[in-house]
């Protein structure tokens, strides 16, 4: 189990550099566009190009790709620059190309330069390969699209580059998930002057500036504390994986938690009436429970002035733990970083009652089919304030 995760994480290790990203409607050919193969994000054009592209250009690159340590292609990366183009896109993977499939949309691709033309590439298509990968690189799904950060420096902008440091400094031991996620949101708020108004008015936004600074900080304190235990140089995977161990451990609850506090945070700015980790039937826990934990064991209280949020990174697979975690409501929402689901698994969730809230940006990283079915932040607060007028 997780052997191509542990295969991308060593690939990743042992390479010039890599980025990943999480593969689209887009991408297989499912927005009804013309385009072929992989949408390569600007910010990691340095996996296959020595300079970035130049407008009313294109350029290329012939490499050779090893997928999944088995299937090897000739491929092609390519900028297209000229007329109304401006993108790269990985492209020319021969007939029956296994990993080009609308079953691969929401799937993470990690794709690595060994040196010269030679690149290895995992497809990992389960939430527990994504979430081993992420940890072992103290990433969320909200630092896909880009360069890997291997070596645990962190990749701050500069204006906010001392503040962070500060902040860290001040800590001999590491502290817990709750204070990390407020000193970096505090952080944040004060640096842009970020009102509450602000927020208000743009959730979806401040939501993965929130994390993404977390991220940033949480970095900041690892190097700071925890700097002997980063920076070994690894002869083998399996040392590198044990030495990994306990930094994954810590990155592992810290990525799942933050989400559920950044949102707590949103909820209370939005003055929406909520409890964290009610225990339902079966002794389960949802996310959250509006207006409440004493609403909900109120069998007077209508079921449908009732709503329950979960909140998972990613959802491929844990969306069905959801299922079973308040039998009083039948739609339940979940609140998710995935970035792309397939059209059969979306079914699959709709017709078991799922609706999936994502920040705004991530809605086109869906099947057009089901954009309009699938809430951002901001509307599923507007649809809990209809519910609790």
């Amino acid at each position: 189990m997780n052997e191509n995760a542990k295969k991308a994480i060593a690939s990743v290790h042992k390479g010039q550099i890599s980025m990943s990203k999480f593969i689209t409607p887009n991408d297989v050919g499912a927005t009804g566009g013309h385009q072929s193969g992989f949408h390569i994000h600007k910010s990691a054009y340095k996996v296959f190009f020595s300079r970035p592209g130049k407008k009313g250009e294109n350029d290329e690159n012939f490499i050779k790709i090893k997928w999944q340590d088995d299937i090897k292609t000739e491929s092609r990366a390519i900028y297209y620059g000229t007329g109304t183009r401006n993108e790269y896109r990985l492209t020319r993977f021969g007939k029956n190309f296994p990993f080009l499939l609308n079953e691969n949309i929401g799937d993470l691709l990690i794709m690595t330069k060994m040196g010269g033309d030679e690149y290895e590439a995992f497809i990992l298509q389960t939430d527990d390969e994504m979430e081993l990968f992420f940890d072992m690189f103290g990433m969320s799904p909200t630092d896909t699209n880009a360069i890997i950060n291997k070596n645990n420096n962190s990749p701050l902008q500069e204006n906010i580059d001392e503040i962070l440091r500060k902040i860290a400094m001040q800590h001999e031991d590491f502290p817990s998930t709750k204070i990390v996620a407020n000193l970096a949101r505090d952080a944040f708020n004060s640096f842009h002057k970020v009102s509450d108004l602000d927020i208000k008015r743009n959730s979806d936004k401040i939501i993965l500036d929130w994390l993404s600074t977390e991220y940033n900080l949480f970095k900041i304190l690892e190097n700071h504390l925890c700097f002997d235990a980063i920076n070994i140089d690894f002869t083998d995977t399996d040392s590198f994986i044990k030495a990994a161990n306990s930094l994954a451990n810590r990155r592992k609850s810290r990525a799942g938690k933050s989400l559920e506090l950044h949102l707590e945070r949103i909820f209370e700015i939005r003055k929406l009436e909520f409890d964290t980790q009610v225990y339902t039937e079966a002794k389960k826990q949802p996310d959250f429970i509006f207006p409440g934990d004493s609403q909900y064991h109120n069998m007077s209280f209508a079921s449908d002035k009732l709503v329950l949020l979960a909140s998972k990174t990613t959802c491929k697979d844990r969306w069905r733990q959801v299922l079973n975690e308040a039998d009083r409501i039948d739609t339940k929402h979940l609140f998710t970083l995935q970035q792309g689901i397939s059209s059969n698994q979306l079914n699959e969730m709709y017709d078991h009652g799922i609706r999936l809230v994502v920040p705004k940006t991530y809605i086109n990283t869906f099947p057009p089919e089901f954009r309009d079915r699938i809430c951002h932040l901001d509307s599923f607060v507007k649809y809990v304030e209809s519910k609790q007028k």
